[in-house]
């Protein structure tokens, strides 16, 4: 790489995004909120650029990969792209690309495979070494994400609220969040913005109750469901590695590795973030 040219990578989701920027001196790592053109506008990107990236970036960028959530095409990634040139002017490259690119890239490199995202919501495709050649689309928060954070907190919220959970279960779920009831619910639901983010915030309560077989069971149930409505059908998945990214993947890796083992599917790597393997891609 040209050690004079700066360069800024970003994977971002509905809930943070991580950059790192790649410089003569080495890189300088920064987190910011989630950017999603799905749910946001130029102006609204250009203000976490502004508060939470700019500061920390210093100098001249030169070039910039950007993976994130809801920027499937250049009409959906538009107001991304608008509000990268807009804060970076010096930026003679500005890519954006769908999270699906970034996670594929930084999980598989140049050889083909499966990979997935698991984190705030989910997401798979097949990847051929080089693009992204098909995906069983996900249709989101309320239709889809099946294994997802949102999926994982909206299954745990309405067993509680309809009097579901154990009774040990129940009783830990009240004293953590006392606020919750179902008028609260459902103004975050279908009122508030971020519901995705809202649902998702629960996977807490499940990762620190994990041990319940409760819990356990419904996080297997739930990536069981991800594997059977989107891995499986790819006609090649048993021929390559199934690769994920994102926290709940991470996290929840023993289930996962468990329900992926228990299809026959071979295990690729499981990682929190596919950054690393894409400043090696970008280098």
């Amino acid at each position: 790489m040209n050690q004079q040219k700066n360069i800024l990578i970003a994977d971002s989701g509905s809930t943070k995004t991580d950059w790192v920027l790649k410089h003569q001196n080495g890189v300088t790592k920064i987190q910011s909120a989630g950017l999603n053109p799905f749910y946001q506008s130029a102006e609204d990107i250009i203000e976490v650029l502004t508060k939470e990236v700019i500061p920390s970036v210093n100098t001249a960028v030169h070039e910039i990969h950007f993976y994130g959530a809801g920027c499937a095409d250049a009409v959906s990634s538009k107001p991304v792209k608008d509000a990268l040139v807009s804060c970076f002017p010096e930026a003679y490259i500005v890519e954006v690309a769908s999270d699906m690119l970034g996670a594929s890239r930084g999980l598989c490199g140049r050889e083909s495979g499966l990979a997935c995202i698991l984190g705030t919501g989910a997401n798979n495709v097949l990847y051929d070494g080089n693009n992204n050649v098909r995906s069983i689309g996900s249709l989101g928060f309320w239709l889809g994400d099946e294994g997802s954070g949102s999926f994982l907190g909206k299954t745990l919220v309405v067993h509680f609220l309809q009097n579901e959970l154990p009774e040990d279960l129940k009783t830990l779920f009240s004293e953590q969040y006392p606020e919750i009831n179902r008028l609260t619910v459902l103004d975050h639901a279908y009122k508030k913005p971020f519901p995705n983010r809202y649902f998702a915030a629960f996977t807490h309560f499940i990762g620190a109750n994990i041990s319940h077989p409760f819990l356990s069971e419904l996080v297997s149930k739930a990536f069981n469901v991800f594997i059977e409505k989107y891995v499986v059908k790819h006609p090649e998945t048993k021929a390559y590695k199934v690769h994920f990214a994102g926290s709940i993947a991470y996290h929840f890796r023993d289930i996962l590795e468990m329900s992926l083992k228990e299809k026959g599917l071979k295990v690729g790597r499981i990682l929190k973030s596919p950054m690393d393997g894409l400043v090696e891609f970008h280098s």
